[in-house]
């Protein structure tokens, strides 16, 4: 036991603490319920939001397609469909077969949350529960599935919509590579329509404040992972990969400001 118990040692020091110990994920809080997606989630969570919000939407609208999605595909970009929909595909299950667009398209995150809100836009949903309107655009064989993601949807939608102010923080191991400020701000406007500005190599910065400010810093968390960003600043907090949540400091303001992994 002791030669395996000085070997896991070795290992572990030899591999580093943070890649051997650390549980990647993204939480987000609302009162004292905490609610967790994995990074690839979140990423997903912050596409939706951004798509509702980008149309126009209220926050209502962004946690019925996160609930939607949740339940359908687990908030993954899946290819395969089931017994059910053998043609269904993406972060909604959506068929061709049923008039959602071509795999090519439904296969598209961007694309397939458009055109789960451009149905959702035909009918009043701030009045309905989430579960009902999820149900009215899907048609599912299940239709009280959505309900059990509630909560969770609501607290995601609620920090990247900018109402929940620093209370989506992701924990992360140290990254890999480079991060780039051009694919950044590419994405940020295909996401949001709001444009930024390379500072740098590796820093962007987006002016942006109030409400907006704070969608737009918790959507380059949930997005951190992918874009190997070690740091996001904004209105007197700031978010870094080390510690993995907000804590004070000095900022721009009236700009959110995005610093990415160094050559």
């Amino acid at each position: 036991m002791g030669l395996i118990g000085g070997g896991l040692y070795a290992a572990v020091n030899f591999i580093g603490f943070d890649t051997t110990v650390v549980r990647e994920q993204c939480t987000a809080v609302v009162g004292s319920t905490q609610h967790t997606l994995s990074p690839e989630q979140a990423s997903n969570a912050a596409l939706i939001t951004a798509t509702a919000t980008k149309r126009g939407m209220p926050a209502r609208a962004a946690s019925i397609g996160i609930a939607t999605a949740m339940q359908e595909s687990k908030l993954t970009n899946i290819d395969y469909g089931d017994n059910a929909g053998p043609d269904s595909r993406g972060l909604f299950q959506q068929r061709s077969s049923m008039g959602w667009g071509t795999e090519e398209q439904i296969m598209n995150p961007r694309y397939a949350a458009n055109r789960f809100f451009q149905e959702l836009e035909t009918f009043d949903y701030t009045s309905m529960e989430i579960t009902a309107a999820a149900q009215k655009v899907q048609r599912s064989a299940y239709p009280l599935a959505y309900a059990k993601h509630e909560g969770l949807a609501k607290a995601f939608a609620s920090a990247l919509t900018g109402n929940s102010p620093s209370t989506l923080n992701c924990t992360l191991r140290p990254t890999e590579g480079v991060g780039s400020s051009a694919t950044v701000i590419k994405d940020l406007k295909a996401q949001t329509g709001i444009s930024a500005q390379a500072l740098s190599e590796d820093r962007v910065g987006v002016p942006v404040k109030g409400k907006q400010g704070w969608a737009i810093a918790q959507w380059a968390v949930a997005n951190a992972e992918a874009q190997r960003t070690v740091s996001v600043s904004y209105a007197g907090l700031v978010w870094n990969r080390a510690e993995g949540h907000w804590v004070p400091a000095a900022t721009t303001d009236g700009y959110v400001v995005i610093t990415l992994a160094g050559s």
